[in-house]
């Protein structure tokens, strides 16, 4: 009878062989989560940056954008239609809305306000139907000065247009709808005034949108550059739209938080099968 050798030994019951890697598993597995990693990044890797596309100021000479959104010092604002409008006039309260020499709150959202209606038009008090569309607020003060000194020596008065705003989005750290007081105010204001830039922000791409009649116009701000500040520095007008677009590294950030699960997944599966 022939001894037991090595062989038979290492086959018993006992000393059974590892099972190790089982390729169609491991296969499958592979697959599988190459079929997840494909179904998340695909979005990402296939999303536009909406803020970078092109357009706008098609067949506008250079010198007609200047004058656009550059070489306007003297600019007032116009009323417009659906603007809000306060009128103060100095201890006469009967022809006052929302008076700035009241006791009480006269701004947009506490306060009393006359609301220019489609035409173009406000009542005022004692006057009646007055058209204000398309007129600077000195234009109007001068007109109520003028009618109410009809009635009144020397009277004061005083217009505001309270809901005058502009809006910023995109890589800012607040991005919002901001309302302004004043005639003149330029671009890096209003990116103060949203907390600063994001860290994803393209400083180099800003974008700032303004109407003009049916059209809209795009100039295109390099803020990486530090010659010509006040060119760069552009005066922003009530209702233009600032945008500030990510850098194309923000996409690849995101691929990675959507690959960083899966490889640890990955990892996970593979040190499983080494330790089991």
């Amino acid at each position: 009878m022939q001894a037991p050798g090595v062989r038979d030994h290492l086959q018993s019951p006992g000393h059974q062989k590892s099972p190790g890697w089982n390729p169609k598993t491991m296969n499958r597995i592979i697959a599988y989560l190459a079929l997840l990693l494909y179904a998340v990044t695909l979005p990402s890797c296939t999303s536009s940056n909406l803020f970078m596309e092109q357009g706008g100021n098609r067949d506008i000479p250079a010198a007609a954008l200047d004058s656009i959104f550059y070489n306007n010092p003297d600019y007032q604002y116009h009323i417009r239609v659906d603007d809000k409008i306060s009128i103060s006039v100095w201890q006469q309260d009967e022809l006052s809305v929302g008076s700035v020499y009241g006791i009480y709150n006269s701004n947009e959202v506490y306060g009393k306000w006359l609301l220019v209606d489609a035409k173009g038009n406000i009542e005022a008090p004692r006057i009646g139907t007055i058209r204000v569309q398309n007129k600077s607020a000195i234009a109007l003060k001068d007109t109520l000065t003028a009618i109410f000194s009809e009635w009144l020596v020397n009277p004061v008065v005083d217009i505001k247009v309270m809901n005058k705003s502009i809006t910023i989005l995109g890589e800012v750290n607040n991005p919002q709808v901001i309302t302004i007081d004043t005639e003149q105010t330029r671009l890096l204001d209003i990116i103060a005034m949203a907390n600063g830039f994001d860290f994803h922000a393209n400083i180099g791409q800003i974008k700032v949108l303004r109407q003009v009649g049916e059209h809209v116009h795009i100039a295109n701000i390099d803020l990486t550059q530090a010659d010509s500040y006040l060119k760069r520095n552009i005066q922003i007008y009530p209702g233009d739209v600032v945008i500030v677009p990510a850098k194309n590294s923000k996409q690849f950030d995101r691929i990675l938080t959507n690959i960083i699960p899966f490889t640890s997944l990955a990892t996970t599966v593979a040190i499983l099968f080494n330790t089991f």
